[in-house]
């Protein structure tokens, strides 16, 4: 009789929107669905931050081949990390309050779905970044986005509503900041390295851009007027912002990035902050394989 495969599920018991509840059934559904398929499943929780990087690292040593991330965003990126490079390819159930590389993707947010979906999926490659020495698979970016993200880490609850809510807060309060962006002195609203189209709630900063073509879409917002607002937030969640006058992008591989000063970022969506205030964004074509 032919040896299972080993397939590993890591869940964080607090990211995400679902309750515990829920995530004991999506559980039950993981075993379930696995056994079913002759694989040998495994479960692991995280109980720490960083600790769903080291469940994944320790899966790769041992020649694991599917790691499913049940969580948000952030969980996302964790395991992902240590699966670049690998033989060990990561499946996504997404339960976070954005699911960015997800909806780029086109994998199904109902999360029982998601699990037979990675079950059967096949590896696929794509692209990975860093921002400095922080790994991204969905964006990057300075300015408004970050600051925003930083003021969104401090909210008590998550999700949708509780984003839009600090964003508005954060557009009153922000000021636009003034960059050396590879060499160039530039004032931005915002500054985005998109690897995926997408921050998460179908918001489109890079329409345009492909998971898996080696390259990085560089999307400035220069300054507007408050006037302006409302259409720019139109255009995001209606995938035409590349067609706004105060939108720039070109594809690159590399940047830098030089602000004189403690440079707030955010690398999908989790709030960093580089002391030296100077970031070296680069792509890592071909990094990671994802159960399509």
């Amino acid at each position: 009789m032919a040896t299972r495969s080993a397939v590993l599920a890591i869940i964080n018991p607090n990211s995400g929107t679902t309750s515990g509840e829920q995530k004991k059934l999506l559980q039950d559904a993981f075993m379930r669905q696995a056994t079913a398929l002759n694989y040998a499943p495994e479960i692991a929780l995280t109980t720490h931050a960083g600790h769903a990087t080291e469940l994944a690292a320790a899966a790769v040593e041992r020649g694991v081949m599917r790691v499913l991330a049940i969580g948000g965003d952030g969980t996302i990126n964790e395991i992902a990390k240590a699966l670049r490079r690998s033989a060990t390819a990561l499946g996504i159930v997404p339960i976070g309050s954005g699911n960015g590389l997800a909806r780029h993707l086109g994998i199904p947010l109902n999360p029982m779905k998601a699990i037979e979906h990675a079950l059967n999926g096949r590896p696929v490659v794509i692209d990975s970044g860093e921002i400095n020495e922080y790994p991204f698979f969905c964006t990057a970016g300075l300015g408004f986005e970050a600051y925003v993200a930083h003021e969104f880490a401090k909210q008590p609850v998550r999700g949708l509503p509780t984003y839009v809510r600090t964003a508005f807060r954060a557009f009153q309060a922000y000021k636009p900041q003034k960059l050396l962006v590879n060499g160039q002195q530039k004032q931005v609203f915002s500054l985005t390295f998109a690897n995926a189209g997408q921050f998460g709630n179908n918001a489109w900063m890079a329409p345009t851009a492909n998971i898996s073509d080696g390259r990085l879409e560089q999307c400035e917002i220069r300054p507007f007027p408050a006037q302006a607002a409302p259409m720019i937030t139109w255009r995001l969640f209606n995938k035409t912002l590349n067609q706004s006058s105060y939108w720039r992008g070109h594809s690159i591989t590399s940047a830098t990035v030089e602000a004189g000063e403690p440079l707030l970022i955010h690398a999908d969506g989790e709030p960093l902050t580089l002391p030296t205030g100077r970031a070296e964004i680069r792509i890592l074509p071909g990094s990671l394989l994802v159960l399509l």
